[in-house]
């Protein structure tokens, strides 16, 4: 099955948004943001920033503005883009639509506003999830929650279903970010190091990450180790997840998780791939909830001074909703989550368990199948939560 023809799960948010103002697509390399830009109207022009000819097109404004649609690839790279591209919208205004993709750099403008403020609406494009390949593909859940742990989420090695091909495409994948993008944000000399950091993260994805003990490992300064942390975060490597605390000045101090946004990076377990898988999927839902509506989203772990765990709590608008805890194989309760429940009553609280038989429930915490948790996930526009069978009206 070739992945020129899956709808994604933002074309239709997208579409509506056209019609009114500039979106601009950012997300990891090799998400699928150029073959979703070219599938959402029938009538487009396409150019690539970083090809000659279509630079000097962009350059000398001589594309066709007949169609419905003007997509541009990698625009970031160019000196001075938000002002021209706000040039371009303030005179010419739509149609055509404006749709502007790209990757790390994006993400970043997006959170700086300034120039375009007002005229843009942005998206985050995620890699497939168990909901998304439901949604779209004559899959059944059960079999999509062990393809995603095989083969990782991202559409060409997920929908190629080869293993050896899905490997060798995620050795060349980490390495293009690294030798390009990694060089276009950021005059980092020491990429080596910066490879051993995703190698050594990769080996710890359950764990909250300790910026000295990486350090360390690394010979380099705890200060350049959160650097770099950063600077993968920009290039949607990985995205951490943070402790949960009321006072939030205090959430940054404490040591963050790290996860990858391609599972079949994670070495290890298939534990620590299913708890990434978990991250994954929450992380999406809230960003699509973000982007679509406006509320703002974050993911955390909770953590206290007793080493009680629970792996995930989402809040909305920074009030928690739903506490989940990811286990491979377990099927009696994890204390810890009627632990938190009880400073948190009136959050749901789920533990998601891969190959669980049945479900079943005690004091006001849920077990559900991974299968069934991941194919129904979804935040409402209300800020609630819904993992059920049968969908609750919205």
């Amino acid at each position: 099955m070739h992945n020129s023809h899956v709808k994604r799960y933002l074309e239709d948010h997208i579409k509506r948004d056209l019609e009114k103002k500039i979106v601009l697509v950012s997300g990891p390399r090799q998400v699928g943001k150029t073959t979703l830009s070219r599938q959402l109207l029938e009538s487009y022009v396409y150019l690539n920033f970083d090809s000659g000819p279509d630079r000097e097109m962009i350059r000398k404004l001589e594309w066709d503005r007949k169609v419905r649609v003007v997509i541009f690839d990698e625009l970031h790279k160019m000196k001075n883009w938000k002002s021209w591209l706000k040039g371009i919208y303030d005179t010419e205004g739509i149609p055509p639509a404006l749709l502007i993709t790209g990757s790390a750099r994006l993400d970043l403008y997006r959170r700086g506003g300034d120039s375009l403020a007002g005229r843009f609406f942005s998206y985050r494009l995620h890699p497939l999830t168990v909901r998304e390949i439901c949604t779209y593909l004559p899959e059944r859940p059960e079999e999509t929650v062990h393809h995603l742990l095989r083969l990782g989420g991202f559409p060409e090695p997920y929908l190629g279903k080869d293993e050896e091909a899905a490997r060798r495409w995620r050795s060349t994948h980490i390495d293009t970010i690294i030798r390009q993008d990694l060089l276009d944000l950021e005059k980092i000399r020491d990429l080596k190091s910066v490879e051993i950091l995703i190698d050594l993260l990769r080996m710890r994805v359950r764990s909250p990450v300790s910026y000295t003990s990486l350090a360390r490992d690394l010979q380099v300064s705890p200060h350049t180790i959160q650097h770099w942390l950063q600077v993968l975060e920009q290039l949607c490597i990985v995205f951490p997840v943070r402790p949960y605390h009321r006072n939030i000045a205090r959430s940054i101090l404490k040591e963050p998780k790290y996860y990858f946004y391609d599972v079949g990076d994670v070495k290890d377990s298939v534990g620590a791939r299913f708890e990434n898988l978990v991250a994954t999927a929450l992380l999406r839902e809230l960003h699509l909830l973000e982007d679509t509506t406006g509320r703002k989203t974050a993911l955390h772990y909770l953590r206290d001074k007793e080493k009680r765990e629970v792996d995930f709590l989402a809040t909305i608008d920074g009030r928690p909703v739903l506490m989940v805890e990811a286990k491979a194989a377990e099927d009696s309760f994890e204390k810890s989550l009627f632990h938190f429940r009880r400073f948190l009553p009136d959050v749901r609280a789920v533990q998601v368990v891969f190959g669980l038989r049945r479900r079943k429930s005690s004091k006001g915490v849920e077990m559900v199948a991974a299968h069934e948790f991941l194919e129904k996930l979804k935040f409402t526009r209300s800020g609630k939560v819904q993992f059920d069978r049968e969908e609750k009206p919205g």
